[in-house]
C-alpha cells in the first residue's frame, strides 16, 4: 500500500475503534505533540477529574432523590476534605459524636452513601441505585435507614453497620476520577463487618455504575440484589461468594 492509501485506512479505522470505547486512542500528532484539540479535551477531563474530588458533599441532594425515604447523617472522623486525602485512615472511622444518632435494631441491610473521591458519582447515581435495589429485595428484609455519610471511605460502612447492628452493609461510593471517567459510583457489599479487622478480601464489590456508559442501574442492581440474596444464604462475602448473576438467578 502507498502512504496516501496508509493514511486513508487510519482515518477510516480509528473513529471506527473509538465507538467501541472510551480510552483515548488513535489521536495522531501535531509535530511532537497531541493535536491541540485532543489537547484540550485531556485537560477538561482532568479538570472534572479533580472537581469531582474536592467538590463538596450535598447530603441534600441524595435525600431529595430517595423521595422521603428515612435518612440519617453521620461523618467520619476527617475533620475536612485536606484532612480526608491525607489521612486514609481517619476516613475509616466514625466521628464519634455521630454514632450517637445511629437507629440500633435487627435490621438485614444498611445502605450507606459515602462521598468517597467523586461526590458527583454519589450525586448523579447513589440515589437510583438505593432505590432499584431495594425494590428486588422481599419485603420481609428489615432495612435500615439510608446513612449519608462525608468524608468517608468504603470501611466506615463496618463502623456504621455495627453500631447499628446490622447484618450486612451496602456502602455506595464515589470512585477514584479516572481521565474518562469523573462520575463513576461503586457498589460494596460486606456480609457481618468487623471494624478494623474485615479487609478489602471480604467484599464484594461492582464498578463502574454510570449510565449509559457504564452499568445501569437495572443490572448493577439485579447483580447487587442477586449477591445480597447469596451472601444471606452463604453467611458470608468477598473471596467466597462468587456472582452468578449471568447464570439462572438464585431466589432471595
Amino acid at each position: 500500500m502507498t502512504t496516501s492509501q496508509v493514511a486513508s485506512v487510519e482515518r477510516d479505522l480509528w473513529p471506527s475503534l473509538r465507538r467501541h470505547t472510551q480510552a483515548r486512542i488513535g489521536l495522531g500528532r501535531a509535530g511532537s505533540g497531541l493535536p491541540t484539540h485532543h489537547r484540550l479535551e485531556l485537560q477538561a477531563a482532568h479538570a472534572a477529574a479533580r472537581d469531582a474530588v474536592h467538590s463538596p458533599f450535598e447530603p441534600d441532594v441524595v435525600a431529595e432523590g430517595l423521595r422521603g425515604e428515612p435518612t440519617v447523617r453521620v461523618r467520619s472522623a476527617a475533620v475536612d476534605r485536606l484532612t480526608y486525602l491525607q489521612r486514609p485512615d481517619l476516613g475509616r472511622r466514625l466521628e464519634p459524636t455521630d454514632r450517637a444518632h445511629l437507629p440500633v435494631g435487627e435490621w438485614d441491610v444498611v445502605f450507606v452513601v459515602a462521598d468517597g473521591l467523586s461526590s458527583r458519582a454519589v450525586h448523579e447515581h447513589a440515589a437510583a441505585m438505593v432505590r432499584a435495589t431495594t425494590a428486588l429485595l422481599p419485603p420481609t428484609w428489615q432495612v435500615a435507614p439510608v446513612v449519608l455519610a462525608e468524608q468517608a471511605r468504603v470501611a466506615l460502612g463496618d463502623d456504621i453497620a455495627s453500631a447499628m447492628g446490622a447484618t450486612m452493609v451496602v456502602v455506595l461510593v464515589g470512585e477514584r476520577p479516572g481521565m474518562s471517567a469523573a462520575d463513576s459510583l461503586g457498589a460494596y457489599l460486606t456480609y457481618r463487618p468487623k471494624p478494623g479487622v474485615t479487609t478489602d478480601a471480604d467484599r464484594n464489590c461492582l464498578s463502574n455504575i454510570r449510565p449509559p456508559l457504564g452499568l445501569t442501574y437495572e443490572v448493577a442492581a439485579g447483580k447487587l440484589a442477586g449477591l445480597m440474596g447469596r451472601a444471606r444464604e452463604l453467611g458470608a462475602t468477598g473471596v467466597a461468594l462468587k456472582d452468578e448473576s449471568d447464570a439462572p438467578m438464585l431466589g432471595i
